[in-house]
């Protein structure tokens, strides 16, 4: 697969290709203008057009997007009724016949021309006048001015995929890595749009020479695994170079653990079932006299202390049972079994498969092993590197509305806390999500940069319409009219919102649906086959649940 190069160079890129209408007037929002362009002109929603204006006595070339189009037949009204105005050289600019012509009437609104010391487009705050030429925008000037991106520096860019409106790999969408890093990126979709597919191309980006990134994604359902396959020499020409190869660590249930010092009493309250007030003024002073400077934490000395601080001994008989009930566990070690940079370190991905962890152990994991990392990061930047983790990191939390849900989580406290202040700390999270309704409206509106894909649900439409500010409602109108691997991008990685058509990954997908039909031909098969020769098939053996529902 060939690896697209990003522009080099915005001043150098033409703005516009080939003249495509006439503006007719301004359209109905202030910002807003219609163009009229013959009916085989194909302009669709989420299409550029660009129009020449002077700022300031400075010639700019102003970029729109078509936000509407309908279909009109013959020459536009306010050319024909204009005694003023030759419809025959209305006819020839607009390069159609003066007979009954097909023609469609675009609306476009004004996104601004790009300003070079701003790195960002500025609106003009003038519509164009009617007369004036509209061209279409060219692919190298789109892939120049849509990311928020710094060509001249040395930062790294993901290529995300295509414009949707173009067509398949003429013009390339990418994002500036640092930005999805630093402000943090939601991908939001329906089950099926490709969520879980367009966050895997983003880490692959993440772990190309380009970027080296530390990342670490918690996947509750184990569909990343498959990115171990960027080891492979055959993706050699995109994830090698100058004998750097991106290291892919799989970290299985059965290998994931807490260590009983890495608990704060938050956490350990939590794991409690029903504790009395008396309960917890014993175990806080227990878990005081346990936990300080301690590298290692039983069970049984957490029992003990809590005897030593019961007169009675009732209360720590109760919190006996209830701490081994908690603690006495596969998923809980007295120490740490692994050091963070096990977790993450520059050019590795790790992946912590959760899909055998109940939903509480996850989300107790998450609460844990995200605080010491930001703890880490913080610290690194208090001392400059000196202590602590001395390098940024990236963390990806697939089904992210069951560790930031809108209630309550272990885990929802951390995340909102490296939502809001991670950027400093260089700590940046995705959150992956098919519910943005049930997403808790704070960590959503903190991701910078969203993903959006299909959604069909309206109550999940409306959440991104209230955390999402920077997508237009002609842009979010188009949410449920996408289809899998296309996507709305919106936010601080670009300029401006655009619809995208997300490129193929270079390794396997993991998420795909099973197929029914041939899993249950197969299964009948081998019944009948065991059948045959007497012995009993699987499922009818003691194995499967029979009891009654």
């Amino acid at each position: 697969m060939t690896v697209p190069t990003p522009p080099a160079d915005r001043d150098a890129t033409a703005a516009s290709d080939t003249v495509v209408g006439t503006v007719t007037g301004p359209g109905d929002a202030a910002d807003e203008f219609e163009v009229v362009v013959p009916g085989e002109t194909d302009l669709r929603t989420g299409e550029f057009v660009v129009y020449e204006t002077t700022v300031r006595g400075t010639r700019r070339d102003v970029l729109a997007r078509v936000t509407n189009t309908e279909e009109e037949r013959g020459l536009p009204g306010g050319f024909a009724s204009d005694p003023g105005v030759d419809p025959e050289q209305v006819a020839d600019a607009l390069g159609v016949p003066t007979g009954d012509a097909e023609l469609d009437r675009v609306t476009a609104r004004v996104i601004g021309y790009f300003d070079d010391r701003m790195e960002t487009f500025t609106n003009p705050r003038s519509l164009p006048n009617p007369g004036s030429r509209v061209s279409r925008a060219a692919d190298e000037f789109l892939e120049a001015v849509i990311p928020a991106a710094d060509w001249e520096s040395d930062a790294g860019v993901a290529h995300l995929g295509w414009l949707l409106e173009r067509s398949p790999h003429d013009a390339n969408v990418f994002l500036p890595t640092d930005d999805l890093a630093a402000t943090h990126v939601a991908v939001l979709a329906s089950t099926g749009s490709g969520k879980s597919y367009t966050a895997s191309v983003l880490l692959e980006e993440m772990v190309c020479p380009e970027s080296r990134a530390a990342a670490l994604v918690f996947d509750p359902h184990g569909e990343y695994t498959t990115l171990e396959e960027v080891r492979r020499d055959e993706h050699a020409d995109v994830f090698r170079e100058n004998g750097y190869t991106p290291d892919v660590d799989v970290i299985q249930p059965e290998e994931i653990s807490v260590a009983i010092p890495d608990l704060n009493f938050a956490d350990l309250l939590a794991l409690i079932d029903d504790p009395s007030s008396r309960m917890e003024a014993v175990l806080n002073d227990a878990w005081r006299r346990v936990s300080s400077d301690a590298n290692q934490i039983t069970v049984d000395q957490l029992i003990e202390a809590c005897r030593e601080q019961d007169d009675n001994g009732s209360t720590a008989d109760a919190l006996s049972w209830r701490l081994r009930k908690a603690l006495d566990t596969d998923l809980f070690t007295p120490a740490s079994t692994r050091n963070l940079t096990d977790y993450v370190s520059p050019g590795q991905l790790t992946i912590l498969q959760l899909d055998r962890l109940r939903r509480d152990d996850q989300q107790m994991l998450a609460a844990v092993l995200l605080r010491k990392l930001y703890e880490a990061r913080r610290e690194a930047v208090r001392t400059n590197g000196e202590t602590g983790l001395d390098f940024p990191l990236f963390t990806l939390l697939e089904e992210g509305h069951r560790f930031a849900p809108d209630g309550q989580a272990r885990s929802l406290g951390i995340l909102r806390t490296i939502l809001s202040e991670g950027r400093k700390f260089g700590f940046g999270v995705g959150i992956v999500s098919q519910r943005p309704s049930k997403l808790d409206s704070d960590v959503l509106s903190q991701c910078g940069t969203q993903v959006i894909m299909q959604i069909q649900n309206p109550t999940d439409q409306q959440a991104i319409r209230d955390s999402v500010e920077d997508a237009g409602e002609d842009v979010l109108d188009e949410l449920p009219g996408l289809t899998p691997g296309q996507a709305v991008v919106a936010g601080d990685a670009v300029n401006t919102p655009v619809l995208v058509r997300v490129r193929e990954r270079h390794t396997p997908h993991g998420a795909q649906s099973l197929d029914a039909t041939s899993e249950w031909r197969s299964s009948w098969e081998q019944h009948e086959q065991e059948a045959n020769r007497g012995t009993t098939s699987a499922y009818e053996t003691e194995d499967v649940d029979e009891r009654p529902l």
